[in-house]
């Protein structure tokens, strides 16, 4: 799942950098619900095996709706990748402020990876794009 997600994100900014984001928090790839209903695995056009899409939209009604439970720190960190990845409109006062410092860690990478000023997966490591 983490290796398709990363291919249909690879080479866009913010897709990379939400991407990136979910994969650090290791809470919502690691669910069946949000998986089975708001990840979508294609194959690839290039034939290189397969895609995963997130329906990051779909995933933030949900939880706004209260079709997908969750704590207020993951749908914080989800929120904010949707943010990133689609301009999923996110109060980042209220999010940020209720961000313990490993979110807010993953947070500020994932930010740096939307800017291109850092790679994805390098984050931490001083490699800059």
């Amino acid at each position: 799942m983490v290796a398709a997600l990363r291919a249909h994100a690879r080479g866009l900014y913010c897709a990379q950098a939400a991407v990136e984001l979910l994969i650090g928090h290791q809470k919502w790839l690691c669910r069946n619900d949000f998986v089975g209903r708001f990840v979508r695995v294609v194959p690839d056009p290039a034939g290189d095996g397969v895609l995963a899409v997130v329906g990051w939209r779909a995933a933030v009604r949900a939880v706004v709706a209260g079709r997908l439970s969750c704590s207020d720190s993951e749908a914080y960190v989800l929120r904010i990748a949707a943010s990133i990845a689609e301009g999923v409109p996110v109060d980042l006062g209220v999010c940020l402020s209720s961000l313990d410092e490993r979110n807010i860690g993953l947070v500020t990478g994932a930010v740096r990876v939307a800017a291109g000023r850092v790679a994805a997966g390098a984050r931490g490591r001083g490699e800059r794009r």
